[in-house]
């Protein structure tokens, strides 16, 4: 098994990277869509946060009012910390589960946000960073996903810095051209961890 932290900015496009690399042949670990499960209706995780934060994060139908909470922590540090306390064991648990039902021969690449902020990257054996400039971000969060230019910055300013993350990087992806720029360079990275894995069958790309 080959353990890949796959990382970038908000907006940077690990979305897209992870479907390509799944669609290769990857076990894909997907950090964010974890946390949102953890946190679902009825979990212990909901509960812990609904403790901390108070009922305003929560919204009519008892689920958690993610942009309520969103407005919280991102504005306050302390907040933040807060509830990655929560959080960060409760995804490691199901991360951990998931790596070990790949089975021995799979590359695992865990889609971790904040790999660089919460000093991951020891974890993997290789780390592959998706690079976008700071303004590339912004308007794809603006243009894209609705947010306001406010809000989006504040989202940026509590990541990492464009230069962590690529202090960390094995291999990088530059993913401030269009779409059609992005699959090739995947492609690339996918036969470099096929490599490094020494993986004798399974997907190679053409």
């Amino acid at each position: 098994m080959l353990k890949v932290g796959l990382t970038g900015g908000i907006g940077a496009g690990k979305s897209e990277v992870s479907r390509l690399l799944a669609s290769y042949g990857a076990v894909v670990v997907d950090a964010d869509k974890i946390a949102r499960e953890v946190v679902e209706p009825g979990t212990p995780g909901l509960a812990a946060v609904a403790a901390e934060f108070g009922p305003e994060v929560l919204a009519a139908d008892g689920s958690l009012d993610r942009p309520a909470l969103g407005t919280v922590v991102f504005a306050d540090p302390d907040r933040l910390a807060a509830l990655n306390a929560i959080m960060h064991p409760l995804v490691g648990a199901r991360s951990a589960a998931l790596e070990a039902a790949a089975g021995p021969d799979a590359i695992v690449v865990h889609d971790v946000p904040l790999l660089t902020e919460n000093g991951l990257a020891p974890l993997y054996e290789a780390v592959v960073v998706i690079d976008a400039a700071p303004d590339t971000q912004l308007d794809r969060l603006v243009r894209l996903r609705g947010m306001t230019p406010d809000d989006a910055r504040a989202r940026m300013s509590a990541q990492a810095t464009r230069e962590e993350r690529l202090a960390v990087a094995d291999l990088v992806i530059d993913n401030d051209g269009p779409l059609e720029a992005l699959e090739p360079q995947v492609r690339e990275v996918w036969a470099k961890l096929v490599e490094r894995a020494g993986a004798s069958s399974g997907p190679r790309p053409e």
